[in-house]
């Protein structure tokens, strides 16, 4: 391994670090933002609809700047513009108004646009293709272990008195309600201060690394295959990729954000609930480990991502027909179906694209969406269906708890179409001639 290509690793290991970090502390966010602002179940959700739906956005635009500036000064650009977005978090705590926390989400979801959108082309076309998934799961253990310090750090700032909050908040005064929930929002104002310093400095520091340049490179096998080709439209399996992607990322979102929610709807205490998320996250670590020593070795990337859909299903099922916490382990064993889907969709997407390869990247992180779509639908589920079981006669307390259950549902579409794409779906019109 060359001097060039380990410091692009380490690079790129670090950026995947704070994707995750960022990330992951909307598990935290979403019964925080709950308090504070008081809202639905739905409304709380918006959290991460905020954070995702900037992939879509800001993709193509994302790749437009990379074909300009490189992937080097890019990074760098989506670093400071998180940093901004953290920055809005202090007139937001001080006014206590939701908007203006969703804009600095998606602010700071508009950075990580340009971050991924530069980020995963770069780690995939950095070697083989066929080792793609590998190098993925290498960034994924970065990823998620940045993730559960994320949600550890987060959720002990923002969640520890949360309980005792919520108590007061039933038998006080509104005046008395309105300084209880302005303390608690000011709470948030430090960990943003400390996050938008530290994302400054690394855009500072990545814009003078010596990060490589590289670019799309395609073989003497992918050249005959796709002379033909003029348009990103001829490629079926990448957009069957896209919405394999789409799916997958609303599941993903739903298995590390909704975890913590659900086990207070189930009666478990915020002091417990708070670590859900690093189950989830865990499990995902593990697993990534496991996809970077087997793939493409001893599995295939189309075999990994089979399986990960056949066990996503079979977990599902499994939340939807247990209880108490052991229905919460299985929310969190999605993590193991979930670990290497964005590994194993990426490369084989990519698979032949040459030319096209940045503008079908663009197109994979505006997938990211799923995130901003799905979980909002699974909030929505879980509000209709607990107003009809407490118009049945059940009390709230119950009704919220079997609705958020089995709210679960909406995960078996998102796993059977990715099931599709490891089967057929990435083989089509991607067979040399």
């Amino acid at each position: 391994m060359n001097k060039n290509y380990q410091t692009a690793i380490l690079i790129i290991i670090g950026l995947f670090f704070i994707f995750g970090f960022v990330t992951w502390i909307n598990g935290a966010l979403i019964p925080f933002m709950k308090t504070i602002n008081e809202l639905t179940e739905a409304q709380s959700y918006l959290v991460a609809s905020a954070s995702y739906i900037s992939f879509v956005i800001m993709a193509l635009p994302a790749s437009f700047l990379i074909k300009k500036t490189g992937y080097k000064k890019s990074m760098s650009a989506g670093l400071i513009i998180m940093a901004i977005g953290a920055l809005l978090f202090i007139p937001a705590a001080n006014t206590r108004t939701y908007w203006l926390f969703l804009l600095g989400i998606f602010i700071q979801g508009t950075g990580m646009a340009i971050l991924q959108t530069a980020a995963n082309p770069y780690v995939t076309i950095l070697g083989p293709i066929e080792s793609g998934a590998k190098r993925i799961a290498i960034m994924g253990i970065s990823n998620k272990i940045a993730g559960a310090l994320g949600s550890l750090i987060f959720g002990s700032l923002l969640l520890s008195e949360i309980d005792s909050v919520v108590e007061k908040l039933s038998v006080v005064n509104d005046s008395e309600k309105t300084e209880l929930l302005n303390i608690m929002a000011g709470n948030i104002i430090m960990p943003y201060i400390i996050m938008a310093i530290i994302l400054f400095v690394l855009g500072i520091l990545i814009r003078w690394s010596p990060l490589p340049n590289i670019d799309t490179v395609e073989s003497s096998d992918e050249i005959t295959n796709n002379s033909t080709k003029t348009s990103i439209f001829q490629f079926p399996h990448l957009w069957l990729g896209v919405l394999a992607l789409f799916v997958y990322v609303g599941a993903e979102v739903i298995a590390g954000d909704t975890i913590i929610a659900y086990g207070i709807s189930l009666g478990i205490s915020v002091t417990e609930a708070k670590f859900f998320t690093t189950f989830t996250l865990t499990a995902m670590i593990i697993t990534y480990a496991l996809g970077a020593l087997l793939i493409p070795k001893y599995i295939s990337q189309g075999l990994a991502l089979k399986v990960s859909a056949i066990l996503g299903i079979i977990f599902t099922i499994c939340i939807i027909n247990t209880s108490g916490f052991t229905s919460i382990l299985f929310v969190a064993a999605l993590g193991i179906a979930n670990a290497l889907v964005w590994p194993a969709i990426w490369p084989l997407s990519l698979k032949g694209l040459g030319e096209f390869t940045k503008t079908a990247s663009a197109l994979l992180v505006m997938a990211i969406a799923g995130g901003a779509i799905i979980p909002p639908l699974y909030g929505r589920l879980v509000d209709s269906t607990k107003e009809d079981l407490i118009s049945s006669g059940m009390n709230e307390a119950n009704a919220l708890a079997e609705a958020s259950t089995n709210g679960y549902w909406i995960l078996i579409p998102c796993y059977v179409i990715i099931l599709y794409y490891a089967t057929y779906g990435h083989k089509l019109g991607n067979k040399k001639s």
